[in-house]
């Protein structure tokens, strides 16, 4: 499949890489996962729904990945949610629905929270968090470091872990790690101000499912949706987790037009 040329916003120096397709509201806003980008199956087949369905649908790289500029080794959770702000607010308007994929739906937590924070709070009508890793490095990297790990984190300022899903290894950086413990979401309730849904695999090798249950508690009940996929991963790309994942949005769009 060939996709056109990318936009770029500026945002602090470094080009943001994004495409936008126009439509109606409530828009869909694709947020990607660590080391993952904005052609990735499901936010290809976010931007097909929206096509079909003629809603309004905005994805980007964040910096240091896919068609961004910047260092990977630069990243922080604080850099690519100042920069998936910055997108949202100059590229979007009216309400929409959040679609965050696993470190993404970290990004979304906290980006509701700054919206709230700033008294914009509507512009968000729902959000689906796939796979979710909110305070991936405070909950699930950390815990579980090794003495060499620790040792490379204090000497070279970040290890390297083989990855399943590139033949590059995975980097974390002291950065990183040190400015997720200032991101934590999951220290207490969480007041998403909209609907949310949850879809995790219960076979996940990187966010164990359990991670989900502990978010889905922090939630306001009345307003939460939890699928559990008994022989998902992580990646949740199949056809069939692709075709649970657009009927959740379906959903969530409908609750936004009401």
């Amino acid at each position: 499949m060939t996709h056109s040329a990318p936009d770029h916003l500026d945002v602090a120096g470094i080009p943001i890489a994004y495409r936008r397709r126009a439509g109606r509201q409530p828009g869909v806003v694709w947020l990607g996962g660590y080391r993952s980008d904005m052609l990735g199956t499901k936010a290809v087949a976010l931007d097909g729904w929206a096509e079909r369905t003629g809603h309004a649908c905005l994805r980007h790289d964040y910096s240091g990945h896919g068609e961004s500029g910047g260092a990977f080794v630069d990243g922080t959770i604080s850099a690519w949610l100042a920069q998936s702000l910055a997108v949202f607010r100059a590229l979007t308007e009216g309400p929409q629905i959040l679609v965050g994929s696993s470190m993404g739906a970290w990004v979304a937590l906290r980006l509701v929270q700054e919206l709230a924070k700033a008294g914009e709070s509507a512009r968000v009508g729902g959000m689906l968090l796939i796979a979710p890793a909110p305070d991936f490095t405070a909950d699930l990297v950390e815990p579980d470091l090794t003495e060499a790990q620790k040792r490379d984190l204090e000497t070279r300022g970040f290890f390297e872990t083989p990855s399943e899903y590139s033949g590059e290894p995975s980097i974390f950086t002291r950065a990183l790690i040190e400015d997720g413990r200032e991101n934590r979401v999951l220290t207490g309730p969480l007041d998403t101000f909209c609907p949310v849904h949850v879809l995790q695999g219960m076979r996940d090798p990187d966010v164990p499912y359990r991670h989900a249950l502990k978010l889905v508690g922090l939630l306001p009940a009345d307003d939460v949706t939890l699928a559990l996929v008994p022989d998902g991963d992580h990646r949740l790309s199949r056809p069939q987790d692709i075709e649970t994942m657009l009927a959740a949005v379906e959903a969530l769009v409908r609750q936004a037009a009401e």
